[in-house]
């Protein structure tokens, strides 16, 4: 579809339908009361296939059976991309810093990793190790005490080899065999199988994406991460070709993706509009494709401004620029959980090799979210020192402000301590 009215975008962002809330709310429900039982009955339910109880964790040495299974290419390229994401996380790393903030007065941060945290890998119509390693490495990278995998068996019962190799890799402490709303609410509140964390991560479909903002009241989380959306910027005339593949990429994710094409070129767009159409006929997960490319669009604006003005409303997960003399347009872009410049930087390198992370905010959040990332797994906590000298040169100060409050038992814990005399 083609359009040119940018107000078009915002009127068609996803948020998540009333009717899926109900469904989740149901499960979460029921898992929080019934636990494993009700895992289990779902994952029967839903992904069509009967485990026992037992068989719910996955042991250590099935870990590393699946990793000495893989293909030496596979293990080859997911350690190569584990070591760029190391890298990239270990560069966040914040720092413990203090600073005095009045003579006598010191003032400082300490970043702590969070104790538990459990990780969402999609699954079902396809394996995502690097999913995997996208949300276990920064973990891992800061620390955290316990990192738990869930993901959905397929329908022979068992999590891809992929999967489990990549898992293996990244040293994560437990697998368990738990897809879709079930299992965000299995780690929210713990089952009989199941321990409790403390934040759960990791990209889903949009019931997982619901089940986390339901279970956001009693377990920390990172953001609604999915269904995928692209907004791609092509300024002249660009390799239709390539474009529409980079559509597809993303289209090819969930039905619900969402591919936004942006350019001012009226003839592109329409040779663009060709070229999805012939390569989506044979593509695999054409489905998927037929589904998701119905939520899809190529927006004609008048200028590169026009184009700015739409991707800060929109504010994609990803972004994807193509032109000349970019930068310039780089700098105004506020709104976006990930930013690919040039034609030779597809997002598709993003989701797997480059070393930046491919969970992002979704559904509008890039406005006030940011990538998955080390510190998403750190508390900080401040701490604060008064000297004699300190609380003098700062008590006057919480004395006016506490009494111009009426708090004033605040007032007397620090006035008390000015003279030394009885409370």
């Amino acid at each position: 579809m083609i359009i040119t009215d940018i107000n078009y975008l915002s009127s068609k962002q996803q948020g998540i339908p009333d009717e899926v809330i109900a469904v989740v709310k149901g499960i979460v429900s029921d898992v929080k009361e019934r636990g494993d039982d009700a895992v289990l009955e779902y994952t029967e339910k839903f992904d069509r296939v009967r485990i026992d109880k037992s068989e719910l964790k996955v042991g250590w040495q099935e870990m590393r059976r699946a990793y000495g299974a893989t293909p030496e290419s596979l293990r080859s390229a997911l350690k190569a991309a584990s070591d760029r994401i190391r890298a990239f996380q270990e560069m966040q790393l914040p720092e413990d810093r203090a600073i005095e903030t009045a003579p006598g007065v010191s003032a400082g941060v300490k970043h702590d990793p969070i104790s538990s945290v459990g990780i969402y890998v999609p699954g079902g119509s396809a394996a995502y190790p690097s999913t995997v390693l996208m949300t276990a490495m920064p973990a891992k990278v800061a620390k955290v005490g316990r990192v738990a995998l869930f993901t959905p068996p397929g329908r022979d019962g068992r999590i891809p080899d992929s999967i489990l190799a990549a898992a293996y890799l990244a040293e994560v402490d437990e697998v368990f065999k738990a897809g879709g709303a079930q299992a965000i609410a299995a780690m929210a509140y713990g089952t009989g199988t199941i321990r409790r964390v403390e934040k759960i991560v990791g990209p889903g479909n949009i019931y997982v994406t619901a089940a986390k903002m339901l279970v956001s009241w009693d377990v920390s989380i990172d953001m609604p991460a999915g269904p995928s959306e692209v907004m791609i910027y092509a300024e002249g005339v660009q390799r239709a070709d390539w474009v529409a593949l980079d559509v597809l990429a993303q289209a090819e994710h969930d039905p619900r993706a969402r591919a936004i094409v942006v350019t001012a070129n009226r003839v592109f767009a329409e040779a663009l509009k060709a070229e999805v159409e012939r390569m989506a006929v044979g593509s695999p997960r054409r489905e998927i494709l037929e589904r998701s490319l119905q939520n899809a669009a190529i927006l004609v604006v008048a200028d590169r401004q026009e184009a700015i003005k739409a991707i800060n409303m929109m504010a994609p997960e990803h972004l994807q620029i193509v032109g000349d003399d970019l930068e310039e347009m780089v700098a105004q872009v506020r709104n976006a959980g990930a930013v690919f410049i040039g034609e030779t930087t597809p997002v598709a390198l993003g989701d797997y090799s480059v070393g930046t992370n491919h969970v992002l905010p979704t559904m509008g959040w890039a406005k006030r979210a940011s990538p998955l990332s080390v510190r998403d797994f750190l508390r900080t906590r401040e701490y604060i020192r008064c000297t004699k000298e300190g609380l003098g040169s700062i008590a006057n100060d919480a004395v006016i402000i506490a009494t111009a409050e009426g708090l004033l038992n605040h007032a007397r814990s620090v006035s008390a301590r000015l003279d030394g005399g009885q409370c």
